[in-house]
């Protein structure tokens, strides 16, 4: 019984660990948010930190975001909505 309970937890673990490993940004994204690596999840979160700070949001629909000139290279876009925006981050992150 107790090794059932731990096998889920150790698997969870290593997922964990994959998901919190550092990427390096491209130098597009490093612009935004600088040029340490970094887990997806602070990336993420130093991007939308950018956006508020620039009022990036689009007023009428606030799932959208509006590229300035240092998003734009990374969207390849005017506009994109906040699920695209993570998609396109990804392609300028490696591990």
């Amino acid at each position: 019984m107790t090794k059932a309970a731990k096998a889920p937890a150790a698997k969870q673990a290593g997922a964990v660990s994959a998901f919190n490993k550092p990427l390096t940004p491209s130098k597009e994204l490093a612009a935004v948010i600088g040029s340490s690596p970094l887990p997806r999840t602070e990336v993420t979160k130093k991007v939308w930190e950018y956006i508020k700070k620039n009022n990036l949001q689009d007023p009428t629909n606030k799932r959208n975001i509006n590229a300035d000139d240092k998003l734009r290279p990374i969207f390849g876009k005017d506009q994109v909505s906040m699920f695209e925006m993570t998609k396109l981050m990804s392609g300028h992150l490696k591990g």
